[in-house]
């Protein structure tokens, strides 16, 4: 569905659509009424979903619930602002009760004209209680890329906890209700204006909604399939492909800090990724363990070269996201795709950037990164086409057909080769007469016997010659080697050839260490010279003091 950018309502309706189209949404119930009209024209608009018109709340609700009870996916019930929200709450309760998920969207007036009798105006913010899943009150619309992407995660974040509740992904997921109160100021028809003409141009529909469809596959998964194999590979395959890359440790307090500082240490060396530690994460108490820990972030991304050399493409964000104003700006301006690793049900991301939340703890991410590496040897080795161990196999395969050809050639050639196959193996004896004509021709053969001293005269010379000869052969047994070194190499090839997309990735890891290392010295250096500054004030200080 091409994006509404007719004035800024129209823009904010239209990406909330889109974005639960991608997720999986294919049915709305809407309730007509005047201040939800910008989400009612998206929903009647998109030809992917069916919007269903229904004039009663109450009943509109029920229907939507038994919906959602039947498909198993959530469906969206819209409705205008005051008492209309309130006829959705036997429903809503419902749902939770029985964990049908439901996503409610009302629409509600602006900050102000709430407490002011505006007319059609209740307070609904937490309308529902403490039913929902999850419940938020979004912004005003605004024609700003990054307010956006504030929806985009907003309604993300949304349908995962309609689909999840507040139980981690790696648990047995409670659906329920999930409750967003929209609020809209005039103009809510989709009156055209020139409010939102930047944005064409900033907003890429397919890079802006790409990540919405690898999260419709993570929250598809059922709960009495469970199997994150398949997505994780593909995650994993997506980060080990990846030129630059980084993993972010924010602020955390685990119960076993060794074995979770282990965990990252293990996915740093897997991917040859830095890993930016936070101070008051236990990857500093444990940095033995990590060759690249990376502390010194704040003031590298302080300068403007090195922060943009270093930009990165994928982040892992373990936790809570740190507190470094330079680090947010930098991530900000980057957009990498982005994944946050935290077994809570809680919204990680602040930047509301291209993010996908793994309801998972570090230490299971290890386990299931260990897994998937040992079931991807196995697969490699199956592979006919692409594993040079088959083509060193294949190799030796010829050769032994060469050798068999050879054979049968010289079978072939041989006199008594036509009697084989008639089975006068018995009649081979009497061919034997050649052996005597052999004898009968050795007198005539003495000639040559006679010749071969003279012959073994310039056989003797030979072996000056055959030094030459002989060293041939020492300058082919190289180039023998060459084709046996390579095919040995061809599996070692695999190694490199896979780890292609990662010998950038050595390079990105360098260039944090390098400045790393920079950053150190000179912080070292300019400890140094305070000392010493201090210990020369300190002695002229006791002078003073202490008597002579």
């Amino acid at each position: 569905m091409p994006i509404d950018f007719r004035n800024t309502n129209s823009l904010w309706a239209s990406i909330l659509v889109e974005t639960l189209q991608r997720l999986g949404l294919t049915t709305g119930i809407i309730c007509p009424g005047s201040r939800s009209t910008p989400l009612t024209v998206a929903f009647a608009q998109h030809p992917q979903i069916e919007a269903i018109p229904v004039l009663d709340e109450r009943s509109a609700s029920f229907f939507a619930l038994g919906i959602a009870r039947q498909s198993g996916k959530p469906v969206v019930l819209v409705c205008t602002s005051g008492t209309a929200g309130a006829n959705f709450y036997p429903a809503v309760i419902e749902a939770r009760e029985s964990r049908v998920p439901l996503l409610v969207l009302t629409a509600d007036r602006p900050p102000e004209l709430q407490d002011c009798h505006s007319g059609q105006t209740i307070d609904q913010i937490k309308l529902y209680g403490n039913y929902p899943n999850w419940q938020s009150n979004l912004a005003v619309p605004q024609a700003d890329i990054s307010m956006l992407r504030y929806l985009r995660q907003t309604v993300v974040h949304a349908w995962e906890r309609a689909c999840f509740g507040s139980t981690p992904l790696t648990d047995f997921p409670t659906p329920g209700p999930v409750h967003l109160n929209l609020p809209f100021r005039d103009p809510l028809p989709p009156i055209p204006d020139t409010t939102t003409n930047p944005l064409k141009s900033q907003l890429q529909p397919e890079e802006f909604f790409a990540h919405c469809q690898e999260q419709a596959v993570t929250d598809n998964l059922q709960p009495t399939t469970y199997n994150l194999e398949p997505a994780m590979g593909k995650i994993l395959q997506q980060w080990q492909e990846s030129e630059q890359g980084i993993i972010i440790a924010g602020p955390a307090q685990p119960q076993n800090p060794k074995d979770y500082c282990n965990a990252i240490a293990s996915l740093s060396k897997t991917l040859k990724w830095p890993v930016l530690a936070e101070g008051l994460s236990p990857l500093r108490n444990y940095c033995d363990l990590n060759p690249n820990l990376i502390s010194t972030y704040d003031l590298i991304l302080r300068n403007p070269r090195l922060a943009q050399q270093l930009k990165p493409r994928m982040v892992i964000h373990i936790g809570e996201l740190p507190i470094s104003k330079e680090l947010r700006a930098w991530l900000d301006k980057c957009q990498p795709r982005r994944w946050v690793i935290d077994p809570s049900h809680h919204n990680l991301d602040p930047l509301h950037g291209k993010t996908t939340h793994l309801r998972m703890s570090v230490e299971q991410l290890g386990i299931w990164v260990k897994e998937l590496k040992v079931n991807q040897l196995k697969v490699d080795k199956l592979k006919v086409d692409g594993s040079p161990l088959l083509k060193v196999d294949r190799l030796k395969v010829e050769r032994l057909k060469v050798e068999r050809l050879k054979v049968v050639r010289v079978r072939a050639a041989s006199p008594t080769a036509k009697a084989w196959p008639k089975g006068q193996g018995s009649n081979l004896q009497p061919d034997n007469r050649q052996p005597a004509t052999n004898t009968n021709l050795q007198p005539d053969n003495r000639q040559p016997d006679n010749r071969q001293p003279d012959n073994r005269q310039p056989d003797n010379r030979q072996p000056d010659n055959r030094q030459p000869d002989n060293r041939q052969p020492d300058n082919r047994q190289p180039d023998n080697r060459q084709p046996a070194t390579n095919t040995n190499l061809q599996p070692d090839n695999l190694q490199p050839d896979n780890l292609q997309p990662d010998n950038l990735q050595p390079d990105n890891l360098q260039k944090w260490c390098e400045a790393e290392a920079k950053v150190r010295a000179k912080i070292d250096k300019t400890m140094t010279t305070m000392s010493q500054l201090f210990e020369g004030k300190v002695a002229w200080l006791l002078s003073q003091c202490l008597p002579l």
